[in-house]
């Protein structure tokens, strides 16, 4: 029997059996490994890939799907990646194609590098807006916003998926009920009680990453950040929404610098669901 083509391998289901193969793609294309990532994404969400005849994965990408269960009213695509030797082949094409076909009619959403973006296109993707990663270790500046915030507990757990389908704009249960065990650090954001935001640090690599971070306004965003930059002694790593300027000045100004723009692109639908002014940053660019 003659050995498939990478263009015509079937293209299955990942589980965490392949996790040690994802991380490898990864490193394969100069990413770091995300273990951790990929390990949350391949539980929460779905995983797609080729198998390399050779041994390892020729391509994969991750999907995280949100709302109803088994009617979800939106998708998120993340994490595509193609072995470098397989490049420029039209293997990630064959792979984006085969999985916006299994969504169906399931609004999509991605972020989209420089690199990439041009594919997206080609499959109908829209940009319907932009996100810039910033990086870097976050020293006080200035007096501290006057919010109060707090580690979050098992009893908030129900005001944070109240407060974050109303701003994300569907049910991210499955996402959100899992960060306890993900992130290092969850915390919210109160007054007179009521919680008014939420955010979580969760390790990636030598970083901490802040993500989701909602917030009923940039005070509150800002003092979610800081109360998260007191807890851990990485530097930190976000995804924010280049509309909220006066954050991503902020950061800026605390040590965190711009690494990489995405932008932020969608299929089916003209612009995300939601609340955008009080959604900061995604959980990771990867689920949306």
């Amino acid at each position: 029997m003659p050995t498939p083509s990478p263009a015509s391998a079937p293209i299955r289901r990942l589980t965490l059996r392949d996790l040690t193969a994802c991380a490898d793609l990864s490193e394969d294309r100069g990413w770091p490994r995300e273990e951790h990532k990929w390990g949350f994404l391949l539980t929460a969400g779905t995983g797609y890939g080729i198998d390399d005849p050779g041994g390892g994965l020729v391509a994969a990408c991750t999907v995280t799907e949100y709302g109803p269960h088994g009617r979800p009213s939106l998708a998120a695509i993340g994490m595509v990646l193609v072995a470098e030797r397989h490049a420029r082949q039209g293997v990630g094409r064959r792979l984006m194609r085969h999985v916006v076909s299994e969504l169906g009619t399931t609004p999509l959403t991605l972020h989209a590098t420089p690199y990439g973006r041009p594919l997206y296109e080609e499959l109908g993707f829209k940009v319907t807006g932009r996100a810039e990663m910033v990086r870097g270790r976050f020293t006080p500046v200035g007096p501290e916003p006057g919010i109060a915030t707090r580690a979050a507990t098992a009893e908030d757990l129900t005001s944070i998926l109240r407060l974050d389908e109303e701003v994300f704009g569907a049910d991210r249960t499955p996402i959100v009920t899992r960060l306890p065990a993900f992130a290092d650090q969850l915390r919210v954001a109160e007054e007179d009680g009521r919680i008014i935001g939420y955010a979580a640090a969760w390790p990636n690599m030598d970083t901490h990453v802040v993500g989701p971070l909602i917030a009923r306004d940039t005070e509150t965003a800002k003092a979610l950040i800081g109360s998260l930059a007191a807890g851990t002694d990485r530097p930190l790593r976000t995804d924010i929404d280049v509309r909220h300027e006066e954050l991503l000045a902020w950061v800026r100004e605390r040590g965190l610098a711009v690494v990489a723009p995405n932008a932020v692109m969608t299929y089916g639908i003209t612009e995300l669901p939601g609340d955008w002014n009080r959604r900061f940053a995604p959980l990771t660019v990867a689920a949306g």
